[in-house]
C-alpha cells in the first residue's frame, strides 16, 4: 500500500500540465496586461473594473483601491468585508517616501485571560463571539483616505452601494467557499438572512443583493468613520455580541484607532523588500530571505529538491522565531531588527543542513482566508493593500440588518502567559495577512501580495525569488506551481510537529521530489492551499505597469 500511494505522488504532477504557449512558460496562465496610466489588480473582475473606474475618474491609487476593497466586501464576503482588519503599504510619488498602515482592531477590554482559564480553554475558539475584534477595516480606509484620497468618499463607495442594490452574479470559486460558509453558519442568528437567497446559499452565475450593507456603506458615504465607531453601528454590533456571551462594548469601538507605522525592509540581490512590522508576520518573509541570501541559484534550479529544499528550512527557522517574538508592539517588545539583520540571518543560516531536513527552535535573543489588491495610478503612486475577516467569512457572528459578519482574528491569540502573543485586553493579536513593496534604488518597483494563512510569507518568498532568482515575469511568478510546509510551531502556542509536510502543486519534477525524500522530507500532493496573487511592476525605461493576477482565483488585472 505504502508504493501505491508513493507512486500515485510521483505521477499525478505529470498529469496537469498547462496548453502549450508560443511565448512564456507553459505554466503561465496568460500574459501580463500592461498598461500606461494606471493598473488595478484584485481577486474579482467586477472589482477591478470598480477600481479603473475611480481611476478614469481622477480618483488616485489609494481612491480606486477603497473602491476595490469595498465592493470586494460585497462579492468575495467569504473573504473580506467590513467586518475585518487592513493592512497596507503605499507608495506616495509626490514625498517619494513609503507609508505603512496597520489598520487592525484590538481585543475587547472587558475580557480577560483569567476569563477563558475559569472556562477550561486552552485556545480562544475559532467561532462565536468570543474570537471577535474590533473591526479595524473602516478605520483604515478613511485613513487612508484622508491622506492620500482625492475623490469625496460618497464617489468612491457609490459603485459598492449600486452593486448591493442592484445586484451581482456570482463568480466560480467564491461561489464555491460561499456556499461552504453557509453551511457552516447557518445555525448563527443573521446568517440565512443575510447571506442567501431564500434560504439557499446562491450559486455560480446567480444574482445576489445586499440591501443590508448597501445601508451600511451609506452611513459610512454620509457620517464618515464615526458613524461606524461611534454611532449605532458600533451599537449594533455591541449589542448583538453581548446578546452571544462576548464582551466587544461601544468603548471598544470608540476606542479604536488605525496606526501609521513605517515598513522595515532588507536587501535581497539588489531589491529592498518592504514588509510591516509585527503584530503581522510580514517580517517572517524577511527572515527567510535574509537566511536564503547566503546561497546562490541558478535560474534554471526552480523546482530543484536543492531549491525546495532550501527554502523550507528557512521557513522552519524563521517560523519557529515568529512563534515566540511576534505580538503587538505596542505591548510587546519585539526585537525586530535583531531578527531581519544579516548577521541573525547567517547565524540561522549555518544551522540547515544542505543533505537533510532538520528540526529547530527560535533563536536566543536579548532584548517575541483574504483578499489582497494593488492598485497604481497615473501620478506614480502605487498601493500594496491586504484585508481579511480571517478563517474565511469570518466568525459567524453576524450583526443585525447590517450586511456583513465579524472577523475573528481573536483567535490567534495564545492563552500562554510566557509567549508574547497572550491575550490581554485592548491589544491586537498576531496577525496573518500582510502586504508586501519592492524598491530599488530607493524607487518603485512592484508592489504585491499572496494571500492565505500562514502560507502567506512562504508565498512572498517564492514569488520573489521566482522572479529574481530564477527570471520570470510577473505572471508567471505567480503561476508557476508552488510548495508549502506544515509543522511549524505557532503565535497561538501550538506545538512544532517537527519536520512537518511539504505540500506540492501538480506541476513538480518526480526526479526532485524523490530527492526531497532522499533529504528526509514528508512530501504531499495538496490543492488549494496556496493562496492567491496579485502585482503590479513598474517599468520606469518604458513608463509603463505591468499588471499580473493569478488562475487560483476568480480576478483579474486591468489597466489603461
Amino acid at each position: 500500500m505504502r508504493i501505491k500511494v508513493f507512486v500515485l505522488l510521483i505521477l499525478i504532477p505529470v498529469l496537469a500540465s498547462a496548453q502549450d504557449r508560443i511565448t512564456g512558460r507553459n505554466f503561465a496562465s496568460r500574459s501580463e496586461v500592461i498598461g500606461k496610466n494606471g493598473m488595478v489588480c484584485t481577486s474579482h473582475p467586477l472589482a477591478t473594473q470598480v477600481g479603473l473606474d475611480i481611476l478614469k475618474q481622477g480618483g488616485s491609487a489609494i481612491d480606486a483601491a477603497i473602491a476595490a476593497n469595498a465592493t470586494l466586501g460585497l462579492m468575495e464576503p467569504t473573504g473580506s468585508g467590513v467586518g475585518g482588519d487592513l493592512f497596507a503599504i503605499v507608495w506616495d510619488a509626490k514625498t517619494q517616501k513609503l507609508y505603512g498602515l496597520n489598520g487592525s482592531g484590538r481585543s475587547p477590554q472587558d475580557l480577560s485571560l483569567d476569563y477563558f482559564k475559569n472556562q477550561g480553554l486552552d485556545m480562544i475558539p475559532s467561532f462565536g463571539p468570543l474570537p471577535v475584534t474590533v473591526p479595524g477595516c473602516v478605520d483604515g480606509w478613511f485613513e487612508l483616505h484622508s491622506k492620500f484620497g482625492k475623490l469625496p468618499m460618497k464617489n468612491i463607495l457609490q459603485p459598492a452601494i449600486n452593486y448591493a442594490e442592484d445586484g451581482f452574479p456570482l463568480t466560480e470559486l467564491i461561489a464555491y467557499y460561499w456556499k461552504l460558509s453557509v453551511n457552516r453558519f447557518e445555525k448563527y442568528p443573521n446568517v440565512v438572512d443575510t447571506y442567501t437567497n431564500n434560504g439557499l446559499a446562491p450559486e455560480k452565475g446567480q444574482i445576489f443583493k445586499n440591501p443590508y450593507l448597501a445601508n451600511t456603506y451609506k452611513i459610512l458615504a454620509n457620517k464618515g468613520r464615526d458613524g461606524f465607531y461611534k454611532g449605532e453601528v458600533a451599537k449594533t454590533i455591541a449589542d448583538f455580541i453581548k446578546s452571544q456571551g462576548g464582551f466587544l462594548s461601544t468603548k471598544d469601538f470608540a476606542a479604536h484607532h488605525s496606526e501609521w507605522v513605517d515598513p522595515v525592509s532588507i536587501n535581497y540581490r539588489g531589491y529592498d523588500i518592504w514588509e510591516l512590522p509585527p503584530n503581522g508576520q510580514g517580517i517572517t518573509a524577511l527572515q527567510m530571505l535574509s537566511i536564503l541570501k547566503g546561497y546562490s541559484f541558478r535560474k534554471d534550479e526552480y523546482g530543484t529538491a536543492r531549491h525546495l529544499h532550501l527554502v523550507t528550512e528557512a521557513k522552519k527557522l524563521a517560523f519557529e522565531d515568529r512563534a515566540k517574538y511576534y505580538a503587538d508592539m505596542q505591548m510587546a517588545d519585539v526585537p525586530v531588527e535583531k531578527l531581519i539583520s544579516d548577521e541573525y540571518g547567517s547565524e540561522r543560516r549555518n544551522l540547515i543542513n544542505e543533505e537533510r531536513a532538520g528540526s529547530y527552535q527560535a533563536g536566543e535573543i536579548s532584548a517575541g482566508e483574504t483578499i489582497y489588491l494593488t492598485v497604481a495610478d497615473q501620478w506614480g503612486n502605487m498601493v500594496s493593500l491586504i484585508q481579511s475577516n480571517y478563517r474565511g467569512m469570518g466568525s459567524g457572528m453576524v450583526p443585525p440588518e447590517l450586511g456583513f459578519m465579524l472577523q475573528d482574528r481573536g483567535e490567534l491569540f495564545s492563552l500562554n502567559p510566557d509567549q508574547a502573543n497572550v491575550f490581554e485586553p485592548g491589544k491586537r493579536p498576531f496577525h496573518t495577512i500582510i502586504p508586501a513593496f519592492v524598491t530599488k534604488d530607493g524607487k518603485p518597483v512592484m508592489s504585491f501580495g499572496v494571500m492565505g494563512g500562514d502560507f502567506q510569507p512562504q508565498g512572498h518568498v517564492q514569488i520573489l525569488m521566482n522572479i529574481i532568482d530564477f527570471g520570470m515575469n510577473l505572471q508567471e511568478a505567480g503561476d508557476a506551481p508552488r510548495f508549502s510546509h506544515d509543522g511549524s510551531s505557532t503565535p497561538t502556542g501550538l506545538s512544532s510537529k517537527g519536520r512537518g509536510e511539504i505540500h506540492l502543486e501538480t506541476g513538480f519534477d518526480p526526479q526532485q521530489i524523490l530527492g526531497l525524500t532522499r533529504l528526509g522530507h514528508r512530501v504531499t500532493y495538496s490543492p488549494g492551499e496556496y493562496g492567491g496573487y496579485q502585482a503590479i511592476w513598474y517599468d520606469p525605461e518604458k513608463g509603463v505597469y505591468f499588471g499580473a493576477s493569478e488562475s487560483r482565483k476568480d480576478g483579474n488585472a486591468a489597466g489603461y
